[in-house]
């Protein structure tokens, strides 16, 4: 473990590339036309997946995540009915 932190440490990093096999097809489908709506390439969409999960998250607060969230509905649509629960046999 500390020998592949230590390779990591070694990478130079102005000149890093990442390779990534195996991927589904229909998540790079996704990932292209992910770019497309953004206005910039795969490559460049991809970038900034990254940035954002690994580097603009770390010292985020957790109101700033919250507010982040999408709005996807009103608060109504989220209340739980206050039925009384159904029979059950056992």
């Amino acid at each position: 473990m500390a020998e592949a932190i230590k390779n990591i440490d070694s990478i130079d990093s102005s000149m890093a590339q990442l390779l990534v096999r195996g991927l589904d097809p229909e998540l790079v489908r996704k990932l292209k036309m992910r770019a497309a709506e953004n206005g910039v390439s795969a490559e460049e969409e991809h970038r900034r997946i990254l940035q954002e999960a690994l580097v603009l998250n770390e010292n985020r607060e957790f109101a700033d995540f919250l507010m982040s969230m999408p709005d996807v509905g009103e608060d109504s649509d989220f209340e739980r009915p206050r039925e009384f629960p159904r029979e059950v046999e056992l």
